[in-house]
């Protein structure tokens, strides 16, 4: 069952906005704006930890090489038909905010480079709506993780998907030069 928040929709009639996402409470859930609905999941502890471990590397690397700026799943990224999207973990290359200064509130900018990691409420027709949404956005390439099957996809495009494995690498190629990770190590 898609959870969703849309108690003030349903009472006054209209969708929710920017301004209602911005208003959802810190409470552990993770909140984002689609299609005029307040959408929230829960994100269990292995969740978390494979978060934080390919956070971690990745950040390491683009720091190492002043590369651009990662981001946790904090952050929200405007996209072209609305929606407010809240990558598990995004990459922005450097060069694409104005005068190099990250904004304090969502971000215009969609990612280089989108992560989403599966909890084990996620359902695959929503997970494939958003990185179809990220694609289309312009989000050059997709990482969708699932710890509980070991294995991850990579989406460059609609129909250039890399199935890997867990002893296979996470490659950012192009998007981020030299980056690369097996999946497993994200993973114990």
């Amino acid at each position: 069952m898609r959870n969703t928040v849309s108690e003030m929709a349903a009472t006054t009639g209209q969708a929710a906005t920017e301004a209602d996402l911005l208003r959802m409470p810190n409470d552990g859930w993770k909140y984002e704006l689609v299609d005029g609905e307040i959408r929230r999941s829960p994100a269990g502890a292995r969740h978390g930890q494979v978060c934080i471990r390919l956070s971690m590397r990745l950040d390491s690397f683009v720091e190492q090489g002043r590369l651009g700026y990662v981001f946790d799943s904090s952050t929200g990224f405007r996209l072209p038909g609305g929606n407010v999207r809240l990558p598990d973990i995004s990459y922005v290359a450097r060069g694409r905010f104005k005068a190099e200064t990250v904004p304090d509130e969502l971000s215009d900018v969609v990612p280089d480079l989108a992560v989403e990691v599966l909890s084990p409420d996620d359902r695959t027709r929503d997970v494939l709506d958003k990185v179809g949404e990220y694609l289309q956005a312009g989000v050059r390439l997709v990482w969708v993780v699932d710890p509980r099957r070991e294995r991850a996809v990579a989406h460059r495009s609609l129909t250039e998907v890399t199935n890997i494995g867990p002893d296979d690498l996470l490659d950012a190629g192009e998007v981020l030069p030299g980056f690369r990770v097996k999946l497993r190590e994200t993973l114990e």
